[in-house]
């Protein structure tokens, strides 16, 4: 069993930045690779940013240069720190992991872009 548990969450003004964190119950070199993902009202899920156990990341083309994934290892912890944010990044944000062919998710944590 995984718990995660999503943070950071708030309203921010456009340009603005948020950092969320995702507390993670077991050692996070247990899993090959961390996700953040996302939920406009009315969308589907999408994936925003993965973290690979080699550190290698990967972003969606909506995000790049302006996200960034980052992990403590000595805390359990991802961040998605969130740069520049824009009105269309306003959504529920998800952390994601996968082990032994489960999915595990977050309670999810809300990010609203508005002036």
């Amino acid at each position: 069993q995984v718990q995660l548990v999503e943070s950071g969450g708030g309203l921010v003004q456009p340009g603005g930045s948020l950092r969320l964190a995702c507390a993670v119950s077991r050692n996070i070199f247990s899993f090959y690779a961390m996700g953040w993902y996302r939920q406009a009202p009315g969308k589907q899920r999408e994936l925003v940013a993965t973290l690979f156990i080699d550190e290698s990341t990967n972003y969606s083309d909506s995000v790049k240069g302006r996200f960034t994934i980052s992990r403590d290892n000595a805390k359990n912890t991802v961040y998605l720190q969130m740069n520049s944010l824009q009105h269309g990044d306003t959504a529920v944000y998800y952390c994601n992991t996968r082990l032994g062919g489960y999915a595990y998710w977050g309670q999810g944590t809300q990010v609203t872009v508005s002036s």
